[in-house]
């Protein structure tokens, strides 16, 4: 396998991450403004398959078309593409009933739960550090969670959502596991482009479920979604070459900011005081995660660098 090349420029890797992260919110909000029209395995579908010219495009600049259209272990992508798929689209279902910065909370527990299956499914030890981080965490979630399941006001319909949102934070830990093998045997390149392609089969396969045709002006936020969703992608690829994921992964955390502006000026939202005390717990937990695998000395940039599109 062709070992990818990799230069220390954080100036430029940081750039790109943040523009990428603006990006992945900005199609969140596309997705969730077509949500009362479109059903989310449609929505899944736009985002995925325009999101394949564009992923072409860049592999054949960088001269790599051959390698991404050539799997090592084809039924990996296929685990890839099944898991990742189905964690979009209860991302997609979600987006339709919660506030954008909400479902932005809620998916900030993603490492949390990343570091609990790789104990279970992988057995890495995790020591006394990383457990009392995953506990601030989960505290976390549970204060952003509170209003859906025990506040005064329930809302039936949020309650889904967030369940939705949290099953698929939970699947999205699912992929990181599964990539870290993954990352073994394919290349960057073929893991980007596979994800596409079968993500495109599969949500294809919801079309009896329920399909709609959208107005010209839906249609167009649908395939700007997935224009902006592959941009997105690649870009938070390209980061990863020109800084250490140790040093970019806290930039992740810059999607509440845009989340909070998206959702204010577009939707009329605003984030509650619990739900940002939430999700300043959750932020520090997976801050102090990333912080202690660095000190670890675990390399994972190629895993992030391949990580479930943001939704």
């Amino acid at each position: 396998m062709k070992v990818e090349d990799f230069s220390s420029r954080p100036a430029l890797g940081v750039a790109l991450k943040v523009c990428a992260i603006l990006l992945f919110t900005c199609m969140s909000a596309i997705i969730k403004a077509t949500a009362d029209e479109v059903p989310p395995g449609q929505a899944v579908f736009f985002r995925s398959f325009f999101a394949i010219p564009i992923i072409l495009l860049w592999l054949a600049q960088r001269g790599q078309l051959s390698i991404g259209l050539k799997p090592k272990n084809p039924m990996a992508h296929v685990w890839r593409g099944a898991i990742g798929t189905t964690a979009m689209g209860l991302t997609f279902a979600g987006l339709g009933l919660l506030p954008l910065p909400e479902v932005t909370a809620i998916g900030f527990a993603t490492p949390i739960f990343t570091v609990l299956l790789a104990a279970f499914m992988l057995g890495e030890r995790i020591r006394i550090f990383r457990i009392s981080a995953v506990a601030i965490g989960l505290i976390g979630v549970l204060i952003i969670l509170w209003p859906r399941f025990g506040g005064a006001d329930l809302d039936r319909m949020a309650t889904i959502g967030a369940l939705l949102i949290l099953g698929a934070t939970l699947l999205r830990s699912l992929v990181q596991i599964h990539l870290r093998q993954m990352v073994q045997t394919e290349h960057t390149a073929a893991i980007v482009f596979y994800f596409s392609l079968t993500a495109s089969i599969l949500s294809l396969m919801t079309f009896p479920f329920g399909w709609v045709v959208p107005t010209g002006s839906t249609l167009a936020l649908l395939i700007t979604a997935g224009l902006v969703g592959g941009v997105a992608q690649i870009l938070v690829t390209s980061s990863y070459r020109f800084g250490a994921v140790s040093m970019l992964a806290p930039y992740d955390y810059t999607s509440m900011l845009f989340a909070i502006i998206l959702g204010y000026f577009i939707f009329d939202e605003l984030p509650t005081a619990m739900m940002l005390a939430g999700s300043g717990l959750v932020i520090a937990a997976g801050a102090l995660v990333i912080w202690r695998e660095r000190q670890l000395g675990l390399e994972r940039g190629k895993v992030r660098a391949v990580s479930v599109p943001k939704s």
